[in-house]
């Protein structure tokens, strides 16, 4: 908010905020500024994930009917995502890529979510930091997302939809690093397609300040940080009350197209200054 009153276009990181309100306190302030604001969906560029789309949007999977994904990895102690004065929870830092990929896959908007929490007595997390989650997402009549999110279990980042045709799998769908594997099976064939690394950060950059110069509004904008809060937010409140939870109609009117892919060579890996990773070794 402050720096769009300052008048500087927005690139924000995700999750855009930990509230609906503050994600909407966001887009007015932008909007009242006359300045653009893009949230930080690397994955919104990544080849591997837009051949995905891809294979959606063309119709050669049939009709999209379920998804499924499990995001995982072991979080060091005393890492801000184990706090809750910081925004700590699993939903917020990893569940956001399940949510965001299930949404853009099936090209629509979950109407309804239930949310279950695993607990044990891990002195990692401060009390309310949800530290692995199960998750249901229904869209409409006919589609159904599940996902499993964990920072207590081996390293995970996979994701597959299923069709009335064939599927598309995706392992390291996730990550920044390394190659990613795409199996697409249709009609009982399979082949098989890697991507080899890329520079993930570079083409937001690119995109972002394209946006800018061009006076355009980006995709994903901040109505597409808004939308995946709104459904942390609703899976956070059904596993609270342990009920599922119905969520009013939300129309998004852009979404990661084909078309959107920017490939960048891998650069060096750079050197951390104050920053640590928060994966446990």
């Amino acid at each position: 908010v402050r720096a769009a009153q300052a008048g500087a276009h927005v690139l924000c990181e995700k999750p855009m905020a930990t509230s609906e309100s503050d994600c909407r306190r966001m887009m007015t302030a932008c909007d009242d500024a006359g300045v653009r604001l893009m949230i930080a969906y690397r994955l919104h560029f990544e080849p591997a994930n837009l051949e995905a789309v891809k294979l959606v949007t063309s119709g050669r999977l049939g009709d999209a009917r379920f998804f499924s994904s499990d995001f995982s990895y072991q979080v060091k102690p005393d890492n801000i995502r184990t706090q809750a004065g910081t925004g700590g929870g699993v939903l917020w830092d990893i569940g956001i890529y399940c949510i965001n990929a299930a949404r853009y896959l099936f090209r629509a908007e979950p109407t309804e979510v239930a949310g279950f929490v695993a607990r044990d007595a891990d002195r990692r997390f401060d009390r309310g930091v949800e530290p692995a989650m199960s998750c249901l997402l229904r869209f409409g009549d006919e589609q159904l997302a599940t996902f499993n999110v964990s920072f207590q279990a081996a390293p995970t980042a996979t994701y597959r939809l299923v069709g009335t045709r064939g599927d598309v799998c995706l392992d390291q769908a996730y990550e920044y690093q390394g190659e990613r594997e795409l199996v697409v099976t249709i009609d009982d064939r399979s082949r098989t397609r890697n991507f080899t690394k890329s520079d993930q950060f570079g083409p937001e950059l690119v995109y972002f300040s394209d946006c800018v110069q061009r006076d355009v509004e980006p995709e994903p904008s901040g109505e597409e940080g808004l939308a995946d809060v709104r459904v942390i937010e609703a899976l956070l409140r059904s596993a609270h009350d342990d009920r599922p939870v119905r969520l009013p109609p939300f129309k998004r009117r852009a979404r990661p197209e084909p078309g959107m892919r920017l490939r960048l060579p891998p650069v060096r890996e750079p050197e951390p200054v104050r920053a640590d990773s928060p994966v446990a070794e």
